[in-house]
């Protein structure tokens, strides 16, 4: 897929951003989903001073050049079938699998891009104490093709900004899948979980032996 390949771009683009300096690259690493949650942190949270303008998106995505912003660059590398990409990066035809609710999807008007950690998540988790390229480059991350989802609006807003605590998607066959990147994208940023949500995270995962979490470090 195109994240796949926008992956290898993602590195440029982060060092682009004003950090105080470029992080070395860090492996990949897999664990089992008990032991994926397990290495969570577990922390209070706290949403103290949040706002949403203070993680900005979308941004130019992995080729400036190109005209498409990060979310239609996930809707690009998410699509079944490809839509004709026209002038300033318009987005005709195409089909999506939404895999929260298992919907055919048949036009990008119809989709929303979800932040797998949703933004309010991250800032309560250790977001709060980021600078403003990181939670940039966190809202924008096409380093991992779990970060941003492209999922029906219905469902998207169903979930808001809500933890697995109090929402799963309504497919429940793809529960094991969802945690896993949940869990796998907190880990990828370093963020904590409270008590609740790793409490709801050990429940699901007593179901899914078999599933594994891989996630590489975000630069």
């Amino acid at each position: 897929m195109l994240k796949t390949v926008l992956r290898g771009l993602s590195a440029a683009f982060l060092v682009a951003l004003p950090l105080s300096a470029p992080a070395p690259a860090q492996a990949a690493e897999t664990l089992s989903l008990a032991e994926a949650i397990a290495a969570l942190p577990v922390a209070a949270e706290s949403r103290a001073g949040y706002d949403r303008d203070a993680f900005r998106h979308w941004n130019s995505g992995a080729d400036p050049s190109d005209g498409c912003n990060t979310r239609a660059e996930v809707l690009i590398a998410e699509a079944v079938e490809p839509p004709t990409v026209g002038p300033k990066c318009r987005l005709t035809g195409g089909r999506w699998w939404s895999y929260y609710d298992q919907v055919w999807v048949t036009s990008a008007s119809g989709l929303d891009i979800d932040h797998m950690g949703p933004l309010a998540e991250a800032w309560d988790s250790g977001a709060s104490t980021w600078s403003a390229a990181q939670r940039e480059a966190y809202a924008n991350d096409l380093g991992a093709d779990a970060s941003l989802v492209a999922v029906t609006a219905r469902s998207n807003r169903s979930k808001s900004d809500q933890d697995p605590a109090t929402w799963m998607p309504p497919a429940a066959e793809v529960h094991c899948r969802y945690i896993a990147e949940w869990v796998g994208t907190k880990l990828r940023w370093a963020l904590s979980a409270d008590e609740a949500e790793a409490e709801a995270l050990r429940e699901v995962a007593a179901d899914c032996p078999e599933t594994t979490v891989t996630y590489e470090p975000a630069a």
